[in-house]
This record gives C-alpha cells, structure tokens and sequence, in this order.
C-alpha cells in the first residue's frame, strides 16, 4: 500500500474556519502521516535529515496550507528550501524523490469565479502554484492539479463537511493507488464534481 505524508502548515490553526476540518478528515487515516510543521518547528528550525527520512518512507506527499499572497506560509517556503537539497532531491544524484508523487491542497478566501481568467486574479489556482508544480517537476515527481477550496470565507458548515469529505477521498485514493491520474492531468484543479467522480471512482468508501 503506497504511504502518504501530509505536511500541514497554517500558522493560526486555531482561528480556521476550513483547513482544520480538512485535517481533522485525514489525519488518523492509516497509511497516512500527518505532520503539523509550525507545531512540529515553532522555532522554524527544521530537522533536515528527519523530514528527508520521512519523505524517503512515503509515495505521495500532500502539502496542504491556506493561499497567502499567491502562495504559501512562511515555513513551507522555508522546508522547501532546505528539505529539498541538491544531490538528494534533485540534481545529478538526485533521485530520492523521483516516482513519488505530489499533491497541493490549499484554500483561498476568493471564490472559484475569481481564480478565473475573467475573475480577479486573471488565472486559475493552478496558474499561480506554478512554483510548485515546476519543483516537482525538477525532482522527478508527478504533479497533481491542486485541492482547491476556495470561497472559505463564505462557506457554511455543510459545506465545509462536503470539502473535508472530499478531501479525505482523494488521500484515500492516493493511499490506495486507485487515483486516476492520467484522467486529473491538465485541469485547473481536482476537487470539481465531475472530476471527483472520475479520480475517485475507485477508490473505497470513507
């Protein structure tokens, strides 16, 4: 069974309206490691070899973070430049990631119509995680379309349910090797309901 780590990051979990009840939905999930990084690093002094390790021991990794200024938290940006050193993630005899598989989940205070080419940001979410996207690339991962909620500001609590639902389905499917990969490929993100029903058709129930 392909083992997933998530590597959590909101540096105010307290106040989530959303990611907390995304992380709620996966984190006891076996084959599944969850690993919160500011509470893990509050002093942002990252363990290098230790988060290696870890990636080493998974197949997918999820970084899931809410949307801040067109990116990501502060120590995510910061694990990313030390986690991920020449010569082991990538490079010539980089090659510890090569195969495995990424997956962004991220939340957004903007609604779906504005990460829109029409909308207020002029692109799709996935346009602006680029950044990411082009990293796993580098370290020979394959690269998922992100896990975008967005509107969060606005959601009610049915509706973030629905999200968190939707969520644990994909870590599942991961975990499980049944996500439809070649059918996720090219879209603006995963979490549409027809492409839920696609990705995920295979996958057990919660």
């Amino acid at each position: 069974m392909p083992q997933v780590l998530i590597l959590f990051a909101h540096p105010a979990e307290a106040r989530s309206r959303v990611n907390r009840v995304l992380a709620d939905a996966v984190r006891d999930l076996p084959g599944v490691t969850f690993r919160d990084l500011y509470e893990t690093y509050p002093e942002f002094d990252i363990r290098v070899r230790d988060e290696q390790e870890l990636l080493d021991a998974h197949d997918a990794v999820v970084l899931q973070h809410p949307l801040y200024w067109y990116s990501c938290p502060a120590i995510v940006k910061e694990w990313l430049d030390l986690v991920l050193e020449h010569g082991w993630a990538y490079g010539r005899h980089g090659h510890h990631l090569r195969g495995k598989t990424w997956l962004t989940a991220v939340t957004t205070a903007g609604t779906s119509e504005a990460y829109s080419p029409e909308g207020t940001h002029g692109v799709h979410i996935r346009d602006l995680l680029v950044p990411f996207e082009r990293t796993a690339v580098l370290c020979g991962m394959r690269y998922l379309p992100p896990f975008a909620v967005h509107g969060s500001l606005r959601m009610d609590a049915a509706q973030i349910a629905m999200a968190a639902e939707d969520y644990r389905r994909v870590v599942e499917a991961l975990r499980d090797g049944t996500l439809d990969h070649a059918a996720a490929e090219g879209a603006p993100r995963l979490n549409t309901p027809a492409l839920m029903n696609v990705i995920c058709a295979a996958a057990p129930d919660g």
